[in-house]
């Protein structure tokens, strides 16, 4: 198995009395694009600026492609690129001049590679403009260009999303994927809108009062049990009664003019055999997958994500 990009070893932070993040481990492999969920105060932002080395660790280790930051800090922070916050730039030059300019601050940067980050961010067509007449969403994939230049390893997001509108998040999800796919980037982005993390990343991880709680893989996810088959019957009462004698009770309630039925989706023809046999009419059965919302509000006791 390959070296992981992203190792956390135990990592924790502590002001005062309190554990802002408190004993986080979990790795991230090559080529994964890795969601970091949490409500307000969780301790999101404090691991990810950790990682970059904004502030330092109390506890702990994060090891990048087998380098740990605490201990040889320069030559870990070369297999990074990150935008913590906005990107900055300069408004008054050029996208292409700002990414030259970043550029020099890398050995090794060429004007091919820079030629091939616009290409892969698709920014051709308007690379030679200055900064100040881009949108939110250029300044945002013109910021990952330079964040990406020097061909990082691991690729770090904070709440890239922000006051983007639902075309800039689109098109910014479909840049990432393309990133890991054809850069073998790994990607870490923390953000709160859950229903563009499900459809971004390959796995979650849901920390909570500075600790994770759980890493979820979305892929496999969509396999798994957590399922709510959805039923449209003539009798919603009968239909109850009917399948409490093969399901328990807690998995089975009304809602609205559906029955919801809380099992895996290869129950779907026996019940509907079931239903049709006893002389109930039948107008749809269709499995309704648990939304990352969904999931996320029951293990966080409903707290939001900030």
């Amino acid at each position: 198995m390959s070296q992981p990009v992203l190792q956390l070893r135990n990592v924790t932070k502590t002001i005062g009395k309190r554990n802002i993040v408190n004993d986080l481990s979990f790795e991230i492999p090559a080529g994964e694009v890795f969601g970091f969920l949490g409500p307000n105060g969780a301790g999101k932002t404090t691991t990810i600026r950790m990682i970059v080395g904004l502030i330092s660790m109390t506890k702990g280790e994060a090891i990048i492609k087998g380098v740990s930051v605490r201990q040889n800090f320069e030559l870990a922070m070369t297999h990074i690129g990150a935008i913590v916050e906005n990107p900055e730039m300069y408004k008054f030059l050029t996208g292409y001049q700002n990414l030259v300019h970043f550029a020099r601050r890398h050995s090794g940067v060429t004007k091919e590679r820079i030629d091939e980050v616009v290409t892969l961010l698709g920014l051709q067509n308007r690379i030679h403009e200055k900064v100040k007449r881009y949108s939110l969403g250029m300044r945002q994939r013109l910021g990952v260009a330079q964040a990406i230049l020097h061909r990082p390893s691991l690729l770090i997001l904070d709440e890239p999303t922000n006051g983007l509108d639902p075309a800039g998040i689109r098109e910014l999800r479909d840049y990432l994927r393309k990133l890991t796919k054809e850069e073998g980037i790994s990607v870490i982005v923390s953000s709160h809108l859950l229903s563009e993390m499900e459809l971004m990343c390959d796995r979650v991880a849901i920390i909570q009062g500075g600790k994770l709680v759980d890493i979820r893989s979305l892929q496999e996810h969509k396999d798994t049990a957590q399922t709510k088959i959805m039923i449209e019957v003539g009798d919603l009462h009968a239909a109850h009664r009917l399948l409490s004698d093969s399901f328990d009770e807690s998995l089975l309630s009304i809602d609205g003019n559906q029955l919801e039925v809380l099992s895996d989706k290869t129950a779907i023809p026996d019940i509907a055999r079931l239903l049709v046999k006893s002389g109930l009419d039948v107008y749809g059965i269709h499995a309704a997958q648990k939304s990352l919302e969904e999931q996320f509000l029951e293990i966080t006791g409903g707290e939001m994500v900030v």
